[in-house]
């Protein structure tokens, strides 16, 4: 069924009617850079942590104790 030109103006003003009360959906509203929950000097620290222990183990097994 073809829409009318009176449907389809109906049509557009229901939906900018609905996007006032509910706003824009996702894909046409702008996307935020999401930003991590843990910074990266803490990000940083713990690599540095357990690349540390890593290369401690490993001389360890071998030099032997």
């Amino acid at each position: 069924m073809v829409q009318t030109p009176t449907q389809r103006l109906a049509n557009q003003k229901y939906a900018k009617r609905e996007e006032k009360k509910h706003g824009k959906p996702e894909a046409v509203s702008k996307k935020k850079a999401e930003k991590s929950p843990i910074s990266k000097t803490w990000i940083y620290l713990f690599a540095f942590l357990v690349a540390g222990g890593l290369i401690l183990e490993i001389l360890n097994l071998i030099l032997g104790r």
